[in-house]
């Protein structure tokens, strides 16, 4: 299998929520992040193309981060989003996160 990823990405344990418009706020875990996106492990996984706000603590920033996303995978135990715009402090933050 081709790998599609445009940025690597590095493990990490985050507990997210992701907020999804009409619908139910979705708790989860992340497990890995890049400038790109999330994998999120959830037992609810909303349907592919799904717009969400994931809603995380990173390290190094004192209040959540919202960072807007788009449900690109998913399957049993979790799904991966892709990242819209990001905002220049969470931009940082997880670019951090991918020094170590």
């Amino acid at each position: 299998m081709q790998e599609k990823r445009t940025h690597p990405r590095v493990s990490i344990g985050l507990a997210v929520s992701c907020e999804v418009k009409d619908g139910p706020t979705i708790s989860g875990h992340g497990k890995d992040i890049s400038l790109g996106g999330m994998f999120i492990e959830a037992s609810e996984i909303p349907a592919f193309g799904t717009a969400v706000t994931v809603v995380a603590r990173l390290p190094g920033i004192p209040s959540d981060s919202r960072l807007p996303a788009v449900v690109r995978w998913n399957g049993t135990g979790g799904f991966g989003v892709q990242f819209g715009l990001l905002g220049a402090r969470d931009t940082h933050a997880i670019t951090r996160l991918m020094k170590g």
